[in-house]
């Protein structure tokens, strides 16, 4: 059994403030007997404002979220999925890169994962987004090992996609994190039936820690998020889920991976086929 916590989190464009909040959350989850616990998409920050980002945001050795979750997990003695944190300085063209990083209990970084597929879209309400003009997306999927087995790292809009799903899955996946920082409109028409639909396909437990409410701006406009973190069984069930920001528990029966595989046994009985 996998007593798991997910954390949801309203980030502000300030890394600094958020910082507390999402320490003190984590500690919570440790607290309540956690041993894995997983952060949103952009837990460091979250910003509408690309000059807001180049202020504010720093490289992987430099970054204080990650050095100071590092320590957290280190004093708590948990597992700490950071759902992503947004980095800068690694990129010839300039552009961020968007991070998730699985921390062991001694702080070590166990694996990294640099989101692929970049949210391009006019989900509605006004909103447009060109991820990829800011961020860099990543080439490669990332399979972590776990004391419960493999964990597929990928973060919110790879949701849409999948194919790198039912890879992870087939390369030994029995969790799969899905980060996220959803649209209200994106979320409240595709969120929870894309989450289980994953679930149900893969025969995964599915952790999706997201970003919720409306997130403070110091530059530019403030962004909304639709929130709805919710852990989903390998059967499609919604274990829990929230709608503000605080921590969610879960206690993970791994056995439920094998026997929603052996009930639907779909991952191994796909077909080549030809055509259209």
């Amino acid at each position: 059994m996998l007593r798991a916590a997910i954390v949801q989190l309203t980030s502000s464009d300030d890394p600094a403030a958020n910082m507390p909040r999402t320490e003190a959350l984590v500690r919570d989850a440790a607290k309540g007997g956690a041993e894995l616990i997983a952060t949103p998409e952009v837990t460091n920050i979250v910003s509408m404002s690309r000059a807001r980002q180049r202020e504010m945001l720093r490289s992987e050795a430099e970054d204080p979220t990650l050095a100071r979750l590092r320590a957290v997990a280190v004093e708590m003695g948990v597992w700490v999925l950071i759902g992503s944190l947004a980095l800068s300085g690694e990129s010839p063209d300039g552009r961020f890169v968007n991070r998730s990083f699985l921390l062991g209990p001694d702080g070590g970084i166990v694996a990294r994962y640099d989101k692929i597929h970049m949210f391009d879209a006019a989900p509605g309400a006004g909103e447009a987004y060109r991820e990829s003009a800011g961020y860099r997306p990543g080439k490669a999927a990332t399979l972590a090992r776990t004391p419960w087995g493999g964990l597929g790292l990928t973060i919110c809009y790879d949701l849409r996609f999948p194919e790198l799903y039912l890879r992870l899955a087939r390369a030994g996946a029995r969790l799969i994190a899905i980060p996220s920082a959803f649209t209200r409109p994106t979320g409240a028409a595709h969120w929870e039936p894309l989450l289980r639909a994953r679930a149900i396909e893969t025969g995964c437990y599915v952790l999706a820690p997201a970003q919720c409410g409306t997130h403070p701006a110091a530059e530019g406009r403030s962004r909304e998020t639709w929130g709805h973190s919710m852990i989903v069984a390998p059967w499609g069930e919604v274990s829990v889920m929230g709608e503000t920001a605080g921590v969610l528990f879960a206690d993970l029966d791994m056995a439920a991976v094998d026997a929603a595989r052996a009930r639907v046994p779909s991952l191994s009985g796909a077909r080549v086929f030809h055509g259209p």
